[in-house]
C-alpha cells in the first residue's frame, strides 16, 4: 500500500533528480521522510559536482536527516529514491535503521534491494527496513532514458 506521504516524496524526490541532470549528474534525487510524514533530509546525485564516488542521492539524504534529526539513527523515518539502490546505498539504508525504504525504477544493472543483490533483506544484517518498490517508476525510468539518450548523442 503506497501512502500519499511516499508519492508526496516521490514526486519531491522526482524534482531533485531533475535537478541533478540539470548539473550534469545522474538524475536521482531521494528525501527522507520523518514519522509524521515531513521532509527532514534531501538530496540529488552530487558525484560529477562535487568528484566524490559517494556523492549518491541517498547518501545525501540521510546525511542531510541524519543532521536536522542530530542523530544518526533513523529509526521512524522513510528513505524515499527514485531508482533502486546501489550496494553502498543499501547498505547505508541498513546502517541508518530507517523504517522503510521506497523506491521507483529497478535497476537491473547494479540494484541491490532485490534485482542483481538483496542487501537490505539479508538475514544476517541485525535491520531490515520494509521495501517498497515500483513506486513512480515509469516517471523516474524517463528521466534516466532522457539523461542517458542526451549523453549518447553528446
Amino acid at each position: 500500500m503506497v501512502t500519499d506521504s511516499w508519492l508526496a516524496g516521490m514526486e519531491r524526490a522526482l524534482e531533485l533528480a531533475a535537478e541533478a541532470a540539470a548539473a550534469g549528474d545522474v538524475p536521482i534525487g531521494a528525501v527522507v521522510l520523518g514519522a509524521d510524514g515531513a521532509v527532514v533530509g534531501e538530496g540529488f546525485n552530487v558525484r560529477e559536482r562535487d568528484g566524490d564516488p559517494t556523492g549518491h542521492a541517498e547518501i545525501v539524504a540521510l546525511r542531510s536527516a541524519a543532521a536536522r534529526i542530530g542523530e544518526w539513527r533513523l529509526t521512524g523515518c522513510t528513505l524515499v529514491v527514485t531508482l533502486e539502490p546501489c550496494t553502498m546505498c543499501a547498505g547505508a539504508t541498513v546502517l541508518s535503521r530507517v523504517d522503510r525504504l521506497v523506491f521507483g525504477a529497478y535497476d537491473d544493472k547494479a540494484g541491490a534491494v532485490g534485482s542483481l543483490w538483496d542487501v537490505v533483506r539479508d538475514r544476517r544484517l541485525n535491520h531490515r527496513p520494509e521495501v517498497v518498490g515500483g513506486v513512480l517508476a515509469e516517471q523516474s525510468t524517463a528521466l534516466l532514458e532522457a539523461f542517458f539518450t542526451g549523453q549518447r548523442e553528446a
